[in-house]
């Protein structure tokens, strides 16, 4: 998980361009009942997307990631984010300066005791975590038969249910959740291309990425729901839990 979780700086550029946004509403459940405008810390903030979605609402917003590169892709789409090299367990912002703390697409990766100290250590009083995730929305057929063609190589890279827990009991928080969803409108080599922005992926060498890369090809080749078809709607759903902690 860790050699993963340093894999991003290698496909920041993809990243940035492929991976969906997040809901309006889902970002909005997240900060509701802080101040308006919120100072709001974006841990594992990567190229910025949730971070693009919290300034769109009117708040201030400070992006925290431990990629470099990530954080160059963030800066040159989002010049008014003010951004820091740093991880979730070493926050690096001074005590109680933020309304809000959250984090999209990324809490799987935080060690939570550590960095649940650290939320608890940056938040003002009254503070609250955001955690968000995307999901791919298996609901849909061939959004279904993808992820059984990815589920080997993907299982465990995304949130859970345990990840929330983990970061109820760290922050004796009481929380709520908000689901959502939201619709990429792309072309199938943009599916391919996104799903070689995961993890899990990059970490491959270049015959393996070739090969698996290939089976989501042929997949989309010969799919009925998305055979010959220029443009697919990739559609997620969108899980936001809001933690308050006590």
């Amino acid at each position: 998980m860790r050699t993963r979780g340093r894999s991003f700086g290698s496909v920041a550029a993809g990243y940035a361009a492929l991976r969906p946004s997040y809901p309006a509403d889902a970002v909005g459940s997240l900060l509701a009942g802080t101040a308006r405008p919120a100072r709001v810390l974006d841990v594992g903030a990567s190229t910025g997307l949730l971070s693009e979605v919290v300034l769109a609402a009117g708040h201030e917003v400070v992006a925290v990631d431990p990629s470099r590169e990530m954080l160059g892709e963030l800066t040159a789409r989002l010049p008014r984010v003010g951004t820091a090299v740093g991880t979730a367990e070493s926050l690096p912002v001074a005590d109680r300066c933020v309304d809000a703390v959250v984090a999209g697409q990324a809490a799987h990766w935080f060690d939570p005791a550590p960095a649940a100290r650290e939320i608890r250590r940056v938040l003002r009083p009254g503070g609250v975590l955001g955690l968000v995730w995307n999901t791919r929305d298996v609901r849909v057929p061939w959004i279904a038969a993808l992820e059984e063609v990815i589920d080997d190589e993907a299982r465990g890279h995304e949130a859970d249910q345990r990840v929330v827990d983990a970061f109820v009991a760290e922050l004796d928080a009481e929380v709520g959740m908000t689901e959502s969803g939201i619709v990429q409108r792309v072309a199938p080599e943009d599916v391919v291309g996104g799903i070689a922005t995961r993890s899990y992926v990059a970490v491959m060498d270049a015959a393996r990425r070739e090969q698996f890369l290939s089976r989501v090809r042929r997949l989309l080749d010969g799919h009925p729901g998305t055979r010959g078809r220029p443009v697919l709607e990739l559609r997620y759903v969108t899980h936001a839990y809001r933690l308050a902690p006590r």
